[in-house]
């Protein structure tokens, strides 16, 4: 079976959300998942819940804490750097059947990584796995490639009366 390329972009809520619908399908069919999280790190409610499907779905983290809306340092360009690296062993692999980069357009957004780097990376991947790429901002040669484009687009979000993430739905 031939895999393809998804991107999920957009500035509206459900991006992580439905790469982890998907994810969860997946599992159902008995098909192996990869989830390399960019930016993030700490136990997040989805975390906990994909503990339980732990034969089938890997996590791996690659950030410190979250900083959008901060200042950028090193320990930021290293860890997309390692993700990075990490995923492009990942694709190289047959281990896994889909795997889902999460937060890597923002990661690219904030020029922590290469963008042609990314785009070798899915060029030369296993042809049989599908590949997930999640995040705001999504570059045009990245959607270039990408099979599927999904935008998800603010229409209203209770975030700009002032409401924080809440346990087990934003976070």
């Amino acid at each position: 079976m031939k895999g393809f390329i998804h991107v999920y972009t957009g500035d509206g809520k459900g991006k992580t959300t439905a790469a982890l619908g998907l994810a969860l399908r997946a599992v159902g069919a008995n098909l192996r998942v990869y989830i390399g999280q960019f930016i993030k790190e700490g136990k997040f409610s989805e975390l906990k819940a994909l503990e339980k499907f732990s034969q089938n779905i890997t996590v791996e983290q690659f950030g410190r804490k979250r900083f959008v809306g901060k200042k950028i340092v090193e320990e930021d360009r290293q860890a997309a750097q390692n993700g990075l690296k990490r995923a492009r062993e990942i694709m190289r692999g047959g281990e896994y059947d889909l795997i889902i980069l999460d937060e890597i357009n923002i990661v690219l957004h904030y020029g922590l990584i290469d963008e042609s780097d990314v785009i070798d990376m899915l060029k030369n991947r296993n042809e049989q796995m599908e590949v997930v790429l999640t995040g705001r901002n999504a570059r045009k040669n990245i959607i270039d490639c990408a099979d599927l484009v999904t935008e998800m687009r603010k229409i209203k979000h209770y975030r700009d009366q002032g409401v924080t993430a809440r346990f087990g739905i934003e976070k």
